[in-house]
């Protein structure tokens, strides 16, 4: 049994990668104030892991997400009291959210997602957090938030735009909530690859984590973390800030290691980060 025990999350550890699995089947894995909490704390639990190289995050069931669960996390729409307090009060409840996903990006490991069948709302600012997406060809996404009367709060306005690198094709999905399926997906950047089937995705994302924890792990979570300085900051800015990581990191033993094994033709053996 793995360590990792969560109420809507289970988490299966295979040689390097962890396979985080969302597990609200019956409620189609849409986020509630439990989901929202598992999914914070398995990927924060998961970064500190210096046993795993990267992860897949996948959901149970009919779909990879139906987005907010609507009946368990209701927005509040309160009039009476003071102003103030009640807007801080949401505004506590949408970082909780918004932390959630940006644990997915803070953590050092690469993490893939997944996606099959539907992915709505709050699935795609999930999924734009991770490093990687691939999906089935059944699969479609939709930013839905603007059906139920509010713009997407939580990730998708802000990450979306500098995944698929289209602010045109952006500002129409957020503003018609129209879906955008896995061939329209591939075409503009959202995913890397689709399958047939959830078996063959699942089995490809796991292969793929499987060959990126093979690597140095401090050139990996090098990579991650100074990709994304990049694309938060100017090139000079990020340039500079790299002088100051590799003038640490490149001290590594990981050098001289796989400069040994390019040589050898054996695989690196590297220590744990």
């Amino acid at each position: 049994m793995t360590k990792y025990q969560y109420e809507t999350v289970t988490v299966t550890i295979i040689d390097k990668v962890a396979h985080v699995q969302m597990n609200r089947p019956k409620k189609l894995n849409s986020f509630n104030p439990a989901l929202i909490r598992d999914v914070r704390t398995v990927f924060q639990d998961l970064g500190e892991d210096r046993d795993i190289g990267a992860i897949v995050v996948s959901g149970s069931g009919r779909m990879f997400t139906a987005g907010l669960d609507l009946t368990e996390t209701a927005i509040s729409l309160e009039s009476e009291g003071d102003l103030a307090r009640l807007a801080y009060s949401k505004r506590a409840h949408l970082k909780e959210f918004q932390g959630a996903f940006t644990a997915i990006e803070e953590c050092d490991k690469p993490v893939i997602a997944a996606v099959h069948s539907g992915c709505y709302g709050a699935g795609v600012d999930m999924i734009t957090a991770c490093d990687m997406r691939y999906c089935t060809k059944d699969a479609l996404f939709c930013v839905k938030e603007v059906d139920i009367g509010l713009a997407a709060d939580v990730g998708s306005l802000q990450r979306l735009p500098k995944v698929i690198g289209n602010q045109s094709l952006v500002r129409e999905l957020c503003y018609t909530g129209r879906n955008f399926y896995a061939d329209e997906a591939l075409q503009h950047g959202l995913v890397n690859r689709v399958y047939d089937t959830q078996e063959e995705l699942i089995a490809e994302a796991l292969k793929m984590a499987a060959l990126i924890a093979t690597k140095s792990p401090v050139a990996v979570v090098g990579t991650k973390h100074n990709l994304l300085y990049a694309r938060d900051h100017s090139v000079r800015e990020a340039l500079d800030y790299t002088v100051t990581w590799s003038s640490a990191m490149l001290n590594t033993e990981d050098i001289p290691k796989s400069f040994a094994a390019f040589v050898s033709k054996e695989p690196a053996k590297y220590s744990k980060l």
